[in-house]
């Protein structure tokens, strides 16, 4: 069993259950580990808000007391975890990223809070996330940029941003993102990560919304699964949530042969996929055939007008947030985010019903065209990583939505996504697959992705980039 800090931060959280079940590690000797790697880390990936590591040690102690009597409280007792910062906390103020927010202090913890500590997780805090989660990278008027593990020049992505970076650095294993048309997703491929989009409804919520979901960003999908089965459980907040059963999440002898598996590289809207990008999809689907599913191409179902319907909808619903601020408040806002959702200051009522109607066509063309498939393989976003200072992959321009042509569906269908990573750019940029399905197969979907990470090239694997503190200063010193 590894010793070090990056040792034990490195270890997956079914390892460290495991290892806490045969008393060979204690959730305190774990719980150093990585508070050693974020207290290194921290200063310049600024991934996390709201953090309370002494209480996350005691909290530790008292795991490590439950397991030695054998008496855990759950799947997760003792292995730490991150929740977003939209993801209310009793007593922690929610400002969604943006400085122009007055913040609100949530009296109860929301559903997936309460799901991982009753199942006795170690929340280390809650992580960032770009103003009112309407960016794709880590860009926040409120806590600044979150920056890449792999090279902080990159992005993280978002909005899951602050929960990216937490999961690629090693702050813990496992990490709680949302995502209505990428969020979790787009740091999972700019960051070599496993992350799953669930099942509209397969993760109760306290703030239901079209295409919103809560879903788990990990390094494994066998950890993956592990968190989707904690924080799935009902909660009847969520008025939209599924109905409770009984599901064996467990990822045991994954196989895709005889599977009907579509290969979709071309979104049919916003920007020209990277070559690389699409060769290192194409290799992915190789791999599935290689292991007897059947691979059809896939046609784009979508088409421009429905992305920019969708944008301007979003748009709206940002204005209403940003006018109902204050003046000095509006100030705040992060200019980029001022600007686009100005944009919806004068639509009018009659065409936000067309964009309306335009998204639910967006979702009938989604399911019609992927229904014929078990898995639908697909890039995540046309282009690898981009610098960590831009708002958008295409900097400060206003291209709307153009990169989420190939993940936005899915939140709109409500069907389950995931991603895992297939490749590298030459400059060594992750790349990764999104693996979706029919909806409600949320573990068809991670058995494929879990079988994928057992059958890919070995060295598409990544080698997370979770250092000790030394190596921080080591690398300070040479940069």
């Amino acid at each position: 069993m590894p010793g070090t800090s990056r040792g034990l931060a490195r270890l997956g959280a079914t390892e460290l259950v495991a290892a806490y079940e045969r008393g060979e590690l204690s959730p305190v000797e774990v719980t150093a580990a990585v508070t050693a790697v974020i207290e290194a880390r921290e200063p310049v990936l600024n991934a996390l808000w709201a953090t309370d590591l002494d209480a996350a040690m005691d909290a530790a102690r008292a795991s490590e007391a439950r397991w030695r009597a054998g008496r855990p409280l759950g799947p997760i007792d003792g292995v730490p975890v991150t929740v977003k910062e939209n993801l209310a906390r009793a007593g922690v103020p929610m400002q969604s990223g943006c400085a122009g927010v007055s913040p609100t202090v949530p009296q109860r913890d929301s559903p997936v809070v309460e799901r991982i500590t009753e199942a006795g997780g170690l929340i280390l805090g809650s992580t960032v996330m770009p103003d009112w989660g309407m960016l794709s990278s880590g860009v926040s008027s409120l806590h600044g940029i979150t920056r890449s593990p792999w090279d902080p020049a990159l992005t993280t992505g978002g909005s899951s941003s602050g929960a990216g970076a937490a999961a690629a650095a090693g702050y813990g294993p496992l990490h709680v993102g949302t995502d209505i048309g990428g969020s979790i997703r787009l740091p999972g491929t700019w960051l070599g990560l496993t992350t799953l989009k669930p099942s509209a409804g397969r993760v109760p919520l306290d703030a239901p919304y079209l295409g919103r979901a809560a879903g788990p960003m990990a390094r494994s999908a066998r950890d993956a699964a592990l968190l989707l089965a904690v924080i799935s459980r009902p909660d009847v907040r969520d008025w939209t949530s599924l109905p409770p059963e009984t599901i064996d999440f467990a990822l045991q002898d994954c196989h895709v042969s005889g599977l009907r598996v579509g290969l979709q590289l071309d979104a049919g809207c916003g920007l020209t996929l990277d070559p690389e990008v699409r060769a290192a999809v194409e290799r992915a689907a190789e791999v599935f055939a290689a292991g007897g599913a059947r691979v059809e191409p896939v046609a784009p179902f979508i088409d421009e007008d429905m992305l920019t319907s969708l944008d301007l909808f979003w748009r709206v619903r940002s204005w209403v947030d940003y006018e109902a601020l204050a003046p000095d408040a509006r100030q705040r806002v992060l200019p980029f985010v001022a600007r686009w959702c100005q944009a919806g200051q004068h639509v009018s009522g009659p065409e936000v019903m067309r964009c309306y109607s335009r998204i639910l066509s967006l979702q009938q063309a989604t399911v019609a065209a992927t229904e014929p498939y078990d898995l639908v393989l697909s890039p995540v976003a046309p282009m690898a990583a981009f610098p960590a200072e831009w708002p958008m992959p295409f900097g400060d321009r206003d291209l709307g939505m153009a990169h989420i042509g190939f993940t936005a569906p899915y939140n709109m269908s409500g069907q389950p996504a995931a991603t895992t990573n297939c490749g590298f750019t030459p400059d060594g940029r992750t790349i990764g697959v999104q693996i979706s399905g029919r909806r409600f197969n949320d573990v068809g979907v991670l058995r494929a992705t879990q079988w994928f990470e057992e059958h890919r090239e070995p060295a598409l694997a990544p080698v997370w980039p979770i250092v000790q503190p030394h190596q921080v200063e080591e690398r300070a010193g040479r940069g």
